[in-house]
């Protein structure tokens, strides 16, 4: 009992969950010379799908969501056939979002997008560059009215136009004054021929990110390179259940990589403010992740290439953040060699492997042996101060 009313007194916040687009979230805001070339849903071929400047399809038109529209959630693979009408009505509606987070306790919540990719890739399919900056900055318009209209407590991340960096920069900055607190970025943006992340072209947007505190998301799966759900994750003689099941855990996996790149990039010793965090990828893989990254930069001589002051995992543990919900062991065994710093709790609310429904379940029996001081931190406090939160009196 004590427990349980330990985690009831806190503001918890989910720094990870996804909207369904609503079918109009483009279309009911755009400028009247892109009403008819911004996303929509429409048949194409026979299929109905998102489409984009005419006849481009963009997505899948399935709302991504395994919560029915009676509150059931689906442990099998129909979800794919399912279309708005047949999901959760908090998939798509913010405020009714709200009610489901007052019935799991959770005060706040982060949300990415489901269309456009999880690092904004899919936008790359518009060959006109003004269209695709507009297709994202009315994106982030509509995410900014969300968060206004669920008294910030539903907090959308800016979607970055990766593809050109001076308008990254920009839309860092717009996005800061619209009041949001973070960017979801693009792993690898030089699988299209650009500079990656590590290169002195970027510098300016590093720089705008830490100097407006805005925090750079990388989630699962945000970029060709890092997402592999259906590609190379499962053997092809598997059926689609098991392809589903392998490639949703490989791509928890390849956020090591990105993560291990920013540490060795230098990005983070020149901007000592920026923070960096990995998005719907576990946590039991980095304490691993940060000792081979440390015993290879020895062995390797990596020092005469770039002279790093500390080593990498001293920057993971003072500028990086990861995220956990289903997880048992890491969270039970292994704060102490991550850092409770450096830890954020999240749902994946309403995509496959969300923790609904037993968020509140969960939460008990992983914190039962946390400190009051760990749990708080976890749980609230952490996540307060890098998106800047404010949380109730």
């Amino acid at each position: 009992m004590a427990q349980a009313s330990a985690i009831e007194d806190l503001a918890i916040i989910d720094v990870d969950a996804h909207i369904s687009e609503p079918h109009d979230l483009w279309t009911s805001r755009a400028p009247a010379a892109y009403r008819d070339r911004v996303p929509r849903v429409g048949e194409l071929n026979g299929t109905r799908c998102w489409i984009v400047d005419g006849d481009v399809e963009l997505a899948m038109v399935t709302p991504a969501s395994v919560v029915n529209r009676s509150g059931e959630k689906s442990r099998g693979i129909e979800f794919f056939e399912w279309q708005m009408e047949d999901v959760h009505v908090a998939s798509y509606d913010m405020q009714a979002r709200l009610e489901v987070l007052d019935r799991f306790g959770i005060y706040a919540q982060l949300i990415y997008p489901n269309v456009a990719g999880f690092g904004n890739e899919r936008f790359l399919k518009i060959d006109d560059s003004d269209l695709r900056q507009a297709c994202a900055t009315i994106y982030n318009d509509a995410m900014a009215e969300i968060q206004a209209d669920t008294g910030g407590r539903i907090l959308p991340m800016a979607l970055m136009p990766w593809w050109n960096i001076e308008h990254c920069v920009a839309e860092v900055e717009r996005a800061a004054e619209m009041g949001l607190r973070g960017v979801v970025m693009c792993s690898d943006p030089d699988s299209i021929g650009l500079p990656d992340l590590a290169e002195e072209a970027w510098l300016p947007f590093w720089e705008a990110c830490a100097d407006k505190q805005m925090p750079v998301n990388f989630h699962i799966g945000a970029g060709e390179t890092s997402f592999n759900m259906f590609g190379r994750a499962a053997w092809p003689s598997m059926g689609i259940r098991r392809k589903l099941a392998l490639g949703s855990a490989s791509l928890f996996m390849e956020n090591a990589r990105v993560i291990s790149n920013m540490l060795y990039s230098g990005v983070l010793d020149r901007f000592p403010t920026l923070k960096i965090v990995s998005v719907e990828s576990g946590i039991g893989w980095i304490p691993f992740m940060l000792e081979s990254i440390d015993y290879e930069w020895t062995e390797t001589g990596s020092q005469q290439e770039y002279d790093l002051p500390m080593p990498p995992s001293e920057y993971f543990h003072r500028q990086v953040y990861g995220c956990f919900w289903f997880e048992k062991t890491a969270p039970t065994r292994l704060i102490d060699v991550i850092g409770e710093d450096n830890l954020l709790f999240e749902t994946d609310f309403p995509h496959p492997t969300c923790l609904y429904p037993n968020v509140k379940e969960h939460l008990a029996e992983i914190t039962a042996d946390w400190s009051d001081t760990t749990r708080r931190k976890i749980l609230q406090d952490n996540a307060a101060a890098l998106y800047r939160i404010e949380l109730p009196a």
